[in-house]
């Protein structure tokens, strides 16, 4: 049966399941693991993933780095304030960025947020986007330590007293208006058990925006389109990867992300290709064939998402489903912050 209806990817979930915060302990989180080949669920504790996996395999993280990208200033010569969500540097030196009131804030329009910093909407972008130029005394990417804000998703309604909580302990690359959440799992203590069972580790980048958390709108999934986001791969990882899948060892993806671009960059026999570098907007749905990824890990995603429709396509729409509807039976918190889910 095809699952492209939007309403096919609802479920219920009681408000108190999402997580505000994370956990202290990162590795003390739920992990459900779900075997496609018995369609099997099981319960688990982060910490114990060494013993799911096999000597051998290779887990492949994001490395991005969530970037202080929230801006909230006064729009020039009215009261009214105004939110930007910075995306991606352009060029021409200009941001494409999201914007909030979306419907005064037209080409022209300028908005202050010091006395020395005001950004001004230059022309209309993508999917509602606008394109901004900034008036400040140095780059604005070098100013949003002290002026922007992490960007937290909606459904997170408490401010954090550390913005450290809202990165992996392994972010590195800055560029990210959202984080990997599959990662906020691991501790030091995770990595060292991997290492010693032979799992070897490595990371990609994939800076996250709105292709990861638009909603889709369009009740046939089918048209749904992708906001493209920037990704690379380094040499030497593209090598580790490429050797993983010469000698038949499993590839196993943390987050939907990191299945993105490995799958954006994968030929027909699951290799690397040139491209490492570049622009991703691959949408994966049911019906899509993966070519590198062999498992993944991820976290428990909205109702009518992307992320959804993903995980779907790799384990299975019923498989899923059932998986979620267990999780919700058994308490499991859910979205960013929350619990996650092994599919092996």
């Amino acid at each position: 049966m095809k699952r492209w209806r939007l309403t096919d990817y609802d479920y219920y979930l009681p408000e108190e399941l999402i997580a505000q915060e994370p956990l202290k302990n990162r590795d003390k989180s739920r992990m459900l693991v779900l075997s496609r080949k018995e369609g099997k669920i099981e319960h688990s504790i982060f910490e114990h993933l060494p013993e799911y996996l096999k000597e051998g395999d290779l887990l492949i993280l994001n490395n991005t780095r969530v970037i202080p990208a929230r801006l909230i200033g006064q729009i020039s010569g009215k009261a009214s304030s105004a939110e930007l969500l910075l995306l991606y540097k352009k060029k021409n030196g200009n941001w494409v960025s999201m914007v909030k009131p979306g419907r005064k804030l037209k080409p022209g329009t300028r908005v202050t947020f010091t006395r020395s910093v005001e950004a001004v909407i230059e022309n209309y972008a993508e999917k509602d986007f606008r394109e901004v130029s900034f008036d400040s005394p140095r780059p604005i990417e070098e100013m949003l330590p002290h002026l922007g804000k992490t960007p937290l998703p909606p459904y997170i309604q408490k401010d954090l007293d550390d913005p450290g909580k809202y990165q992996t302990i392994y972010a590195q690359e800055e560029g990210s208006a959202a984080a990997p959440t599959a990662g906020f799992h691991f501790t030091e203590k995770v990595f060292a058990a991997l290492e010693q069972k032979g799992i070897e580790t490595t990371f990609v980048t994939l800076h996250i925006g709105p292709g990861t958390f638009q909603p889709v709108k369009t009740e046939d999934i089918r048209e749904h389109h992708m906001h493209a986001e920037y990704y690379s791969i380094d040499q030497e990882v593209a090598c580790k990867l490429n050797k993983a899948r010469e000698e038949g060892r499993r590839l196993v993806a943390v987050g939907t992300t990191v299945c993105r671009v490995l799958e954006s960059v994968a030929d027909e026999h699951g290799y690397i290709k040139d491209d490492r570098e570049g622009w991703t907007d691959l949408y994966i749905y049911p019906g899509y064939k993966f070519r590198a990824v062999d498992a993944m890990l991820t976290n428990f995603h909205l109702p009518k998402s992307t992320l959804l429709m993903l995980v779907s396509a790799i384990a299975g729409y019923d498989l899923i489903m059932d998986a979620y509807r267990e999780a919700v039976k058994e308490r499991y918190r859910f979205y960013s912050f929350g619990d996650c889910m092994l599919i092996l």
